[in-house]
């Protein structure tokens, strides 16, 4: 089992930033890939961004050059630096964790409210 906590939601004005923070609760060294996923009111959960294991990096076109996905296996924590903010990037916002040994494990974190107003 995994928990995931997020932390470093709230409000921002458009064009502002925010770092999210997804902190671990064992070493992610060997997880095979994390990433941000968020989803808006009434919208279905959408990807963000995700960083496997051996540093490939994947980021939806919406948020592509404004957003920065980084992990930290010292400190068991995947960030997500986010620029230029928009109000159509309001969302909760969760990280997930995938793990394959012989079987594929996703897990989840509770989720971080992103607010961005205009």
């Amino acid at each position: 089992q995994v928990q995931l906590v997020e932390s470093g939601g709230g409000l921002a004005q458009a064009g502002g930033s925010l770092r999210l923070s997804c902190a671990a609760s064992r070493s992610i060294f060997s997880f095979n890939k994390m990433g941000w996923y968020r989803q808006a009111p009434g919208s279905q959960r959408e990807l963000v961004a995700t960083v496997t294991s051996s540093g490939s990096l994947n980021y939806s076109d919406s948020v592509k050059g404004r957003f920065t996905i980084s992990r930290d296996n010292a400190k068991s924590t995947v960030y997500l630096q986010m620029n230029s903010l928009k109000p159509e990037d309001t969302a909760v916002y969760y990280c997930s964790a995938l793990i394959i040994t012989g079987r594929e494990y996703t897990y989840w974190g509770q989720g971080t409210q992103v607010t961005v107003s205009s």
